[in-house]
């Protein structure tokens, strides 16, 4: 878990009264959805109603739109009145709160989006194509956690960021944890957990990416012949080990240019690449464009 990466965090409350829906728009991120308290239910996109409970936490993917409804006896899906939050703007220092009807809350909702990598390299979710939904109880305190990263994100206070990425961590932890003893099928893409001997070479890999590294080192790391390893690693990460490593090179290259000065060679050299017209070659193929353009267009945004 040392190497899982939070970051692009934004959270915002949620509160559907009775007899309305919220519906907010499709972002590129992922965005994860804890109910704090009431029922009601959610909708992603044209799939089948998602029902909320207090605690349950819901992983929609990335872009595709979702709403949350609040049906009851008295008022009947087809019924329900629609505010629309797509297109919101919120004055810095607020509560970004997104309210559907003024009465009581029947639903109250933290929800936000973030990007999560495992080695700086393997986003998480990026894949995910399905929504994931699990239903945690009020001893696991995911609510305070959520409601402490939302009154930071308010406060702005020194070291705001690093503090709401580690309540974030804290929360996506637990769900990963869940992954290892929980029968849905989302848990596959986590697969790498449960797998200790190849996660210990991953690890090797995410923590020296510039180093020389070969398939023979990585099987002796994982304690495994190499074909074994191969072939365990191939299926765990749907690439081989050493197009993994690629991806964690180009990643450590490109956040070097973006943090600092040092020269293509010093880069090239520190992502394990001697060569500087095959680093060039290889950054090309992942990024689109030359390293140098790379940094210039990084710092401007």
């Amino acid at each position: 878990m040392a190497t899982l990466e939070v970051d692009f965090v934004k959270l915002s409350e949620c509160l559907v009264s009775p007899g309305w829906r919220l519906v907010l728009g499709e972002t590129d991120a992922t965005c994860i959805h804890y109910n704090i308290a009431g029922c009601g239910r959610m909708v992603i996109a044209d799939q089948p109603a998602i029902e909320l409970r207090p605690h349950t936490l819901v992983i929609v993917p990335p872009r595709q739109p979702f709403r949350i409804e609040a049906p009851n006896d008295r008022f009947a899906a087809a019924e329900l009145a629609t505010e629309d939050g797509r297109g919101r703007s919120f004055r810095a220092g607020t509560v970004r709160r997104f309210r559907a009807g003024t009465g009581v809350p029947q639903i109250m909702m933290i929800c936000g989006y973030f990007q999560a990598s495992y080695g700086s390299a393997v986003d998480l979710f990026a894949a995910l194509n399905a929504p994931i939904v699990e239903q945690f109880a009020a001893s696991d305190q995911l609510d305070q956690k959520l409601t402490a990263a939302l009154a930071e994100l308010v406060a702005q206070e020194i070291g705001t960021g690093a503090m709401t990425a580690a309540l974030m961590k804290q929360v996506l932890i637990a769900l990963l944890r869940r992954s290892l003893s929980s029968l849905n099928l989302w848990v596959e893409r986590f697969a790498i957990l449960s797998d200790p001997q190849i996660a210990r070479a991953f690890a090797d890999m995410t923590a020296q990416p510039g180093a020389h590294h070969s398939v023979q080192r990585l099987a002796h790391s994982a304690c495994l012949s190499r074909s074994t390893f191969m072939a365990r690693f191939s299926s765990l990460f749907g690439q081989t080990p050493m197009a993994v490593l690629r991806e964690l090179r180009m990643r450590q290259a490109a956040i070097m240019l973006r943090a600092d000065d040092s020269s293509i060679e010093q880069i090239a050299r520190a992502a394990g690449y001697a060569d500087r017209s095959s680093f060039l070659r290889v950054f090309r193929k992942a990024y689109g464009v030359e390293p140098s353009e790379y940094r210039k267009v990084g710092r401007a945004a």
